[in-house]
């Protein structure tokens, strides 16, 4: 991609490069940026673009958000604009006007009139939509791949969607970034709202309420704090880890708990990690978390990551054939935040050289994570960070001793050998001693069957994962 523009043939349409260029831009500000501010600040932007390409207007809902998407995000869109194009990208933001075309479109050529206004013309219907209740509508249960990886946190979302305030409150779903959590949480809220539209729903994210609470403090309106969380029927709160060292949040957050629990109203939290693996929460909240059902969401699986990106491709107006989104998947495993990341980067380059999608073109499109990931975690990596973990030996890892303080670690390490390096069998089996890949691939079917099974093994595996990819 860094090609960019100019080296596309020399008289193409123009909405077609004004598309590329704004969309290529969102893509990568995607993989730049937390999925909450993404969704919160460049999602909702629509852009007009110049017929010249050297001007892009960018629309935003209001007056605040316009304040906020100049002062944080305008210089790295500007920089973004430039290397895609080739030249120097003039960027000016204005409210959006009444009508206004979905994003990435290509109107009008930019008049000289394009500074910014002065007085709001409009308010995006989505955002009025968002204050209410700060769902997105697109982020259903129907939208969501489900594998093996998510199938319990699935059902057990299904369940509240369908029956709030009985079984699983809290609901509590625990797992790394850019694996569905959030999805989830969205697709318990538009369910319950399709089922019963009265219902007062609210999500957000833990930083928001923090910022409630300290808002609340400040203007002396506790009452009106009050009236927002312990009125809810659903209250789903993202990444609830923001609150370690928050006293006064803490406080306050227990008495909403106990409210709404009160009324049967139903909780559902999202965290980094499971609710004893908090730190620097009260342990009085860490106990409200854990009285529920606690719900781990894994890194996608094989088959479950290609028909992601087949999926996705397919929302993007693309086709991927099955042997390429097999390639992406075996060489993007952490989680669907990169799988996307990895998608939008070849649509993108498949986009500006106009080459159909290929092995070939995934694989250059993606050499530089490809290079990155290959290089990130060694076998060799694995079996100390268990032998760590475990309090063994490292040479316990290839040794032949077999009592089960050895070899449980050991079957450990080989799990996450085959999940998180793209060693085969026979080559993880020569580094742990010689051994035959019959016994790695027992090995991998034992903790993979277990896993699903045992919450606290679960638990360590997640930990472990955690600290190898950093």
């Amino acid at each position: 991609m860094t090609e960019g523009i100019s080296n596309l043939p020399s008289e193409p349409r123009g909405h077609e490069i004004g598309q590329s260029l704004w969309q290529s831009c969102v893509d990568q500000l995607a993989q730049e940026l937390p999925e909450q501010q993404f969704n919160t600040w460049i999602k909702p932007l629509s852009a007009q673009v110049s017929d010249d390409m050297s001007k892009v207007m960018i629309f935003v809902a209001n007056r605040f958000k316009l304040d906020w998407v100049r002062a944080q995000y305008s210089v790295r869109i500007a920089a973004l604009l430039e290397k895609l194009y080739g030249q120097p990208v003039q960027v000016e933001l204005s409210i959006s006007p009444r009508e206004m075309p979905s994003r990435s479109a290509y109107l009008e050529p930019v008049s000289e009139s394009l500074g910014v206004s002065s007085e709001p013309q409009a308010t995006d219907q989505r955002s009025d939509g968002l204050q209410k209740n700060r769902l997105n509508s697109m982020l259903t249960f129907e939208t969501l791949v489900e594998g093996t990886a998510n199938r319990m946190a699935r059902a057990a979302a299904m369940h509240v969607a369908t029956m709030p305030g009985h079984l699983y409150n809290p609901l509590f779903i625990y797992g790394g970034v850019g694996l569905g959590k959030t999805h989830l949480m969205h697709a318990v809220g538009n369910r319950l709202l399709a089922d019963k539209p009265g219902s007062k729903v609210l999500y957000i994210h833990a930083e928001q309420f923090v910022s409630d609470v300290v808002k609340a403090y400040q203007r002396k309106t506790f009452d009106e704090f009050k009236d927002k969380y312990h009125s809810l029927d659903l209250l789903l709160i993202d990444d609830v880890q923001f609150f370690a060292n928050k006293d006064r949040t803490q406080e306050e957050f227990f008495n909403a708990f106990e409210a709404l629990l009160a009324k049967k109203s139903h909780i559902v939290m999202t965290s980094d990690t499971y609710p004893k693996g908090l730190t620097d929460i009260h342990e009085r909240l860490v106990s409200r978390f854990d009285s529920g059902l606690t719900v781990a969401i894994e890194p996608p699986e094989l088959e479950m990551r290609v028909a992601i990106l087949i999926n996705k491709a397919r929302v993007e107006g693309a086709d991927m054939p099955e042997e390429v989104a097999f390639f992406v998947a075996k060489n993007v495993r952490s989680n669907v935040r990169e799988l996307e990341g990895a998608l939008r980067k070849c649509l993108a380059y498949s986009r500006f050289n106009q080459k159909e999608i290929s092995i070939q073109l995934a694989r250059e499109a993606l050499r530089d994570l490809l290079s990155i990931q290959n290089r990130q975690i060694s076998v060799e990596n694995i079996q100390k960070t268990v032998a760590d973990y475990y309090k063994i030996k490292v040479a316990d890892m290839y040794s032949k001793k077999r009592p089960a303080s050895i070899a449980r670690p050991r079957q450990i390490a080989m799990y996450l050998a085959k999940e998180l390096t793209q060693k085969s069998l026979p080559e993880i089996g020569e580094l742990f001693g010689g051994r035959d890949h019959t016994t790695v691939l027992h090995a991998v079917r034992k903790i993979s069957g277990e896993r699903q099974q045992m919450l606290e093994l679960n638990q360590q595996l997640h930990v472990l994962e955690q600290t190898l990819k950093g």
